[in-house]
Order: C-alpha cells, then sequence, then structure tokens
C-alpha cells in the first residue's frame, strides 16, 4: 500500500510525529501515537534498522509456517509507522531530517543525553526554529543528575528501581519481572507527556520538552510498595506471591496446580470462611481484621494451606466465582490468548504483513475509545519501506534525487 492509501482516523488524527526512537521504550510511545492516529515518520538507520529486527528469533511466521526474516520483537511495538531509512550522522541526512521535522507536531528520540546535539537534532538546536514542535526525550535516567550519562537497560532499571528487591521468593534471589516493564512504562508515561503538551500547545501555540527517564517512572510506579517505605522507613521484605498489605491475597496450591485467590477485605474474608466450614476462624482475633491476618500471615497462609490443596482449580474457581470471591487460574501464554474473555475483548488482531505473505497476528491496543477507537493501518514495515513515498510527498524529491542519495548512503 502507498502513504495515500493509509488515511488515518483516531483522536490524533493530521498530527505528524519524527520518531528517532528504537527497541522497546520510545517505540511503545509512538505505536500508541500511531494507533490513535498520528502518522509516524519512523526514522531507521539505512543498513541496520532499528536494533531489534535483529533480536531474534522467532520470526514472523509467512504464509507456508516457515520464519520470516521479520523479527516478532520488532513488530510488537512499530505498525502504524512509515518507515524512512536516513543516516542522520550525515549533513544531507541532518538537513532532510529539519525539512520533516518543519511538517511534524512531535518529535520523540530516545538517545543518550546530548547525543544528538552534534547533529543538530536536540532540543536546544531545534526549538527556536520550530517553537511549536514537542520534543519527547526518553532515557534510562533523564537529562540531569548524576547518572543522566548512563545507558539505561530494562533489568538494570528494575534493579536500580526497587522493583527486583520485591519480586521473588522471601529466601530466593530477587527477581526481575518476566516481562520489559521498565521500558514499557517509560513508553507510556512518555504518551501521556505528549498528550499534556499537545493540551498545552492546543492553548498557548508553545511546544515544549519532554524529559523521561526510565529509573524516574520506575520510581513512581512503586506506588503502594513505595508508600509503605516512605510511611514505615522500613524496607518492604520480598513476599513471593503474597500481597504486602492484603491476606490472604496470594497464590495456593490446590489438588491439581494452583489458583491466585483474592480476598480483598473483611466482609469477603467472612463469606469464604461461611462457604467452606471455617466458622471458626472468625472468632480467633487472629483472622477477624485484614490488620490482624496481614500481621500473623504465616498462621493465615499455614492454616489455608491444606484447605486449598482439597479441591481441584476448576473446582475451586467454580465455587468461588458463584461467590463473588477473586480467584484465576494461573495461566501460561498459551492460555491466555485462547481464554474467551480475551478473545471477545479483540485482543488479538490480524494485519496483512509483505514478508509473511498474508496476515500475521499481532497484540492489540487495550484502549477502548467509543468515538475514535485505534486505527489499524500500517502492518509493522519493512525497513526503508516508505522513503521514496515519504520523502516524495513531503520534501518533493523525485526518484533520481532519492537515488543519488541513496547512492551517498544518506538513505
Amino acid at each position: 500500500m502507498t502513504v495515500s492509501d493509509q488515511t488515518p482516523s483516531g483522536p490524533l488524527k493530521g498530527l505528524r510525529v519524527f520518531d528517532l526512537t528504537r527497541v522497546l521504550a520510545g517505540p511503545t510511545c509512538t505505536q500508541m501515537l500511531g494507533d490513535l492516529g498520528a502518522e509516524v515518520i519512523k526514522i531507521e538507520h539505512p543498513s541496520r534498522g532499528d536494533d531489534t529486527r535483529g533480536f531474534a528469533p522467532p520470526f514472523l511466521p509467512g504464509r507456508d509456517g516457515a520464519p520470516t526474516k521479520e523479527s516478532a520483537y520488532f513488530a510488537g511495538v512499530n505498525r502504524n509507522k512509515f518507515s524512512v531509512t536516513l543516516d542522520i550522522a550525515k549533513p544531507e541526512g541532518q538537513e532532510i531530517a529539519r525539512r520533516l521535522i518543519a511538517q511534524c507536531d512531535i518529535l520523540v528520540e530516545n538517545f543518550k543525553p546530548g547525543g544528538l546535539a552534534k547533529y543538530g537534532l536536540d532540543y536546544a538546536s531545534l526549538k527556536d526554529a520550530f517553537p511549536g514542535l514537542i520534543y519527547c526525550s526518553i532515557t534510562g535516567f533523564g537529562q540531569t543528575g548524576p547518572y543522566a550519562p548512563r545507558p539505561g537497560y530494562d533489568s538494570l532499571i528494575q534493579a536500580m528501581g526497587g522493583v527486583m528487591s520485591l519480586t521473588g521468593e522471601p529466601d530466593g534471589l530477587p527477581q526481575k519481572v518476566g516481562i520489559p516493564v521498565a521500558d514499557l512504562f517509560a513508553g507510556l508515561y512518555g504518551t501521556i507527556g505528549i498528550l499534556a503538551a499537545l493540551r498545552h500547545r492546543e492553548a498557548t501555540g508553545q511546544g515544549q520538552h519532554i524529559d523521561i527517564g526510565m529509573l524516574d517512572t520506575h520510581v513512581a510506579w512503586l506506588a503502594n510498595q513505595g508508600m509503605n517505605y516512605l510511611a514505615t522507613g522500613e524496607n518492604p521484605p520480598r513476599l513471593g506471591n503474597q500481597h504486602p498489605n492484603i491476606v490472604p491475597y496470594q497464590v495456593f496450591a490446590t489438588a491439581d496446580g494452583a489458583i491466585m485467590l483474592s480476598i480483598g477485605n473483611d466482609a469477603t474474608f467472612e463469606r469464604f470462611c461461611k462457604a467452606f466450614g471455617l466458622e471458626h476462624l472468625l472468632a480467633d482475633e487472629r483472622f477477624a481484621t485484614n490488620a490482624k491476618r496481614v500481621e500473623n500471615r504465616a498462621l493465615v497462609t499455614d492454616t489455608l494451606t491444606p484447605v486449598m490443596k482439597s479441591r481441584t482449580t476448576n473446582d475451586w474457581i467454580a465455587r468461588l466465582e458463584e461467590l463473588k470471591i477473586g480467584c484465576g487460574p494461573i495461566n501460561t501464554l498459551k492460555d491466555v490468548f485462547a481464554d474467551p474473555h480475551v478473545q471477545a475483548r479483540g485482543m488479538v488482531i490480524e494485519m496483512p504483513h509483505e514478508a509473511a505473505g498474508g496476515p500475521v497476528k499481532l497484540i492489540a491496543n487495550p484502549v477502548k475509545l467509543s468515538a475514535t477507537p485505534p486505527d489499524y493501518r500500517i502492518a509493522p514495515p519493512l525497513l526503508g519501506a516508505h522513503t521514496e513515498e515519504v520523502l516524495g510527498r513531503a520534501l518533493g524529491l523525485d526518484a533520481a534525487a532519492i537515488a543519488e542519495l541513496r547512492a551517498k548512503g544518506v538513505v
């Protein structure tokens, strides 16, 4: 399909994004903007492209089931983007970049602080020429502070941001979360900042710089555990699959597997006890209130463990759902994507992909907007798939001019 075929819809329709991001945090941000209707011009190095093009296997499957050369990792956060190859280290590449930026509302980048200054593409170099530009920088540690020059990696941020100290079994090693949450949260906070800056520009006409540090965003979502520390001055211990402030709210073994039991208040605990022959616990002050159950966490766990092992997972889920008591199975990803509720919510989409020779499955955008839903227009692009079209449309470059730039390694 051509650029002209990709007419966007959505609340950000009409906005254009100059995307200088790669890997995960930045692309998460720009994919969200693209899903909401913005036109995203993803700038990639002519020979290497986004690093995640090489983060494989696995690769996207082709029509015959054989792997393509397109990584699943890249496909996960790069739909709704036009891929334009451009070497910004070359003066001609910098000139083209500035000409494209002149037509953009938003620039998102995740170079290390100061990394774009040598190309004249940092915020300080652009703000006077483009006063309405919203410029979002996503880095490991932000633009200021003693760690600003350091590179940021997801597992490193999880370690430094405290989450690893809270994750894992009490007698085991600290654990990172099984998905790159530090990257993902930074990208989503970047999106929030951009949306706020758009509102400000609408009111004043002025753009601004948005400084997103992965460590900052990681600290921000320490949430109740962060507040537990600030309130007490004591480091919260690792609790495995237990909740720091609510008991019982944890994983229990069943007769044939395991279940997540989530009893969120005293009324629910009373209902649980009366339904399963545990009324005597309600007369014991150690079980009577959530505060007491938290104080006596080990006793509550030891008391309920044989009870939970007395039934199968499916039996527990059926009984607890009847009682409106929170519970759920410990699903594998196969279970997740086969779940009827996940399917009913449309959390997997299919988009035609050139390399696959047919549709590929992607994870859908979870934002359900009644009037302007996410818009799936462009499959994750091949490297440089839209270079000629974008440069021709936006800058008026003809085929000969683009061929000359290609010969010089600029595009």
